[in-house]
């Protein structure tokens, strides 16, 4: 994948994880892009905002694509690497690459992607970088739990 695409398109998941900060929630952000480079859907963390566990980022995004044909050449675009639950929506629906932002706060199941053939794109971005630490600083017991620690 052509790194500037890849930028372009962690910009999508970047203005969403400000958006759920915004909200006082965990910054992540995560869009769901279609083989032709379409837009399917975009979300953030919610966990906070609707007190659902479930609502992370990547699940947000796949739920705003709406029923898809196939999974088969699309693109995962996540602030943040992604966790077992949504390591398991990637590889439960075929989804093809992932780009991850950053795994330097925390390194989700990209090895375990990759082994069951899924790209990783890794950029790590200073600004997702920036933004999770920043978080896990002022907010360590929401991150744990939003990470099951």
């Amino acid at each position: 994948m052509d790194q500037s695409e890849a930028r372009e398109w962690l910009g999508t998941a970047l203005a969403e994880a400000r958006t759920g900060l915004g909200e006082g929630g965990i910054p992540i952000g995560a869009a769901l892009y279609g083989a032709d480079g379409t837009l399917l859907g975009r979300g953030h963390n919610r966990r906070v905002q609707d007190g659902d566990p479930s609502m992370h980022a990547e699940t947000a995004a796949f739920r705003a694509a709406g029923r898809q044909r196939s999974y088969r050449g699309t693109t995962m675009v996540t602030t943040l690497s992604p966790c077992w639950y949504c390591s398991g929506l990637v590889r439960q629906f075929g989804i093809s690459r992932v780009v991850i932002g950053e795994a330097v706060t925390f390194r989700g199941g990209q090895d375990w992607l990759a082994g069951h053939g899924v790209e990783i794109v890794l950029l790590d971005d200073p600004e997702c970088i920036d933004m999770m630490r920043a978080f896990i600083q002022h907010h360590p017991d929401l991150w744990n739990e939003d990470i099951g620690e």
